[in-house]
């Protein structure tokens, strides 16, 4: 829905409004005409219930007003002496509808003197919850998100299994587009896997201010722009959109590159505007080594530096190994794989390597080598191993996966590019050539019909040789850059698709452990409520943090005595 749409809609719901309504307020001692202005009609409305004014606030921000509405039904028809549980339920059930009944059709008495006080334990609870789930609503929305980190695509600066609190106002907090959905869930109920929200009505883009603009090198966490392998890998059937934009899949990397920038990768490295990208402290990039050892590689010869904490000590075999296609095919037909001994079948490890599972499967023939994800810092710290024959960085070859998947470029997750980020404003020329870079833009980010006649671009039905950006655009890699599904893969993030910055991390634990027991072990204290940003070592307030609980638990415990004492 347009913002003209949505004034219409809001024009309607005050008609509704008044004609509901106006005879209450005439009860109540106002004047018939103050049912019918807008805005002004709520904060009357909150005078008449006795509740406060700034409530009418609460009615105006998507989500939370979802919460609200219904609170202000009950207590309108309560202040009109409609105290039953059964009436509080018409009233919420036909969508406030009800009090059109309670307004034509009952001799309805106002009573100003009212206790606000619920009226059983029940009703008391149920308040309580209401207005927290509201306030946590407002502070999730608009202030400070709670996230988790799924996979290891920022690996030694985000660990998978952080917890995060992420800044929705550092970029400036956007207004949910979708406003009928369940408050602090995401894209699904939990449990089940149904969707959360209902895909319409929509509100237009809009963002509040923000306090800074994204820099290179900012951890940002967004909606994944896609949210669909289908556009990834070339299919033009026009399924873009399965989701609203603020009920995409939540993501979050490294902004390498930002809007304006020109950016090339060499070899896995990043250059923004012609120059290596230069990354904070805390940012430790990682690859894929071919490990070469003198014998074969067990527990007791792998080298043991590269076993950590932040791995969790943990020799674990990667997925993307076990569910090769030639592994498979070679267990079905051999029963092991002591056929293939191609050096392209080493054993895939994330910090170790499983002799248990090399074994099993008779590999001997590759027991000596391994292809393991290091920084340059272990890379050299290896290579000085007596044990190590060679250690060879994995350089990955010309994939069309890779964007705009242009099958000539010959690009890959190492060398790419150059290639230009779009800034809000700036004007690019548009032919068949540079299409393939800016069509998702033109198309699908900024909401224009565009048709290709043979070599002629139209744009809303007008030929167009060029194109101005309306937004921001973004660069978004992993760290982990042999183990990250990124930009490289899915292209440009428009502005409207980020979500904030991750400013703390308040929780860490290895989420891959076996069992509860095994994640309550590893918990990494040491990670708490440590900062994000930055650079040099993570400041940590866990200490404040404790300090401030025990004084609240301290606090409330010697409340509690003080009542008991006085009664």
């Amino acid at each position: 829905m347009t913002f003209t749409e949505w004034f219409i809609f809001f024009l309607i719901i005050q008609v509704i409004h008044f004609l509901g309504t106006w005879k209450l307020y005439v009860k109540a001692g106002r004047k018939a005409w103050e049912a019918a202005v807008p805005i002004y009609n709520g904060v009357i409305l909150m005078q008449i219930i006795n509740r406060p004014k700034w409530w009418i606030i609460l009615l105006f921000i998507p989500i939370v007003n979802l919460l609200m509405f219904p609170v202000i039904w009950i207590e309108t028809i309560r202040t009109f002496g409609f105290y039953k549980k059964l009436n509080s339920l018409l009233v919420v059930v036909t969508l406030g509808l009800y009090i059109f009944y309670i307004n034509y059709a009952t001799d309805a008495t106002y009573n100003p003197e009212r206790s606000l006080k619920p009226r059983s334990e029940l009703g008391e609870w149920v308040s309580s919850i209401t207005f927290a789930i509201i306030a946590a609503t407002l502070v999730h929305t608009y202030f400070m998100q709670p996230f988790t980190i799924p996979t290891s695509s920022l690996e030694k600066s985000l660990l998978v299994g952080d917890y995060l609190f992420v800044s929705k106002f550092h970029y400036g907090a956007r207004v949910p587009s979708t406003v009928i959905a369940l408050p602090m869930v995401h894209d699904s109920i939990p449990f089940t896997k149904l969707p959360s929200y209902l895909k319409k009505p929509q509100l237009p883009y809009t963002r509040l201010p923000g306090l800074q603009e994204i820099k290179n090198n900012d951890i940002v966490c967004f909606n994944w722009p896609t949210d669909s392998l289908a556009t990834m890998w070339g299919d033009n059937s026009g399924k873009f959109t399965y989701k609203p934009v603020d009920k995409k899949t939540n993501y979050v990397k490294r902004s390498v590159g930002i809007a304006g920038d020109s950016l090339e990768i060499k070899n896995g490295y990043v250059y923004i505007n012609g120059k290596k990208n230069e990354l904070p402290y805390r940012a430790k990039i990682q690859f894929y080594y071919t490990y070469e050892a003198k014998t074969a590689i067990d527990r007791s010869s792998f080298p043991k530096f590269l076993i950590d904490k932040e791995r969790t000590g943990v020799y674990k075999i990667l997925s993307e190994y076990w569910n090769n296609s030639k592994v498979q095919d070679a267990i079905k037909k051999n029963g092991n794989l002591s056929k293939i001994t191609s050096d392209s079948l080493y054993t895939e490890v994330a910090g170790g390597v499983n002799p248990d599972f090399a074994r099993r499967l008779k590999m001997e023939s590759v027991a000596n080598k391994i292809n393991i994800n290091l920084t340059e810092e272990e890379a050299n710290r290896l290579r000085k191993q007596p044990q190590t024959v060679s250690l060879k960085k994995l350089n990955f070859s010309a994939d069309n996966a890779i964007f705009p998947h242009i099958e000539s470029n010959q690009w890959s997750q190492d060398n790419f590019g150059p290639i230009y980020i779009p800034k809000a404003g700036a004007t690019v020329k548009l032919d068949a050539e540079s299409l393939p870079y800016y069509q998702q833009i033109i198309k699908n980010y900024e909401n224009n019909d565009l048709t290709i006649v043979g070599d002629a671009i139209f744009i809303n039905g007008e030929k167009a040789d060029s194109y101005t950006f309306k937004q921001d655009y973004y660069w978004l890699m992993g760290d982990n850059r042999h183990n990250s599904l990124d930009a490289r893969y899915w292209g440009y993030v428009p502005f409207d698709h980020v979500l904030g910055k991750p400013v703390m991390i308040w929780f860490s634990w290895d989420a891959d452990a076996p069992s509860f027991g095994a994640k309550l072990k590893s918990i990494r204290w040491d990670r708490m409520f440590t900062t994000v940003g930055g650079d040099g070592e993570p400041v940590s307030y866990r200490y404040f943090v404790f300090g401030l609980i025990a004084l609240y638990i301290g606090y409330s415990v010697f409340k509690g005595k003080k009542k008991t004492s006085k009664k």
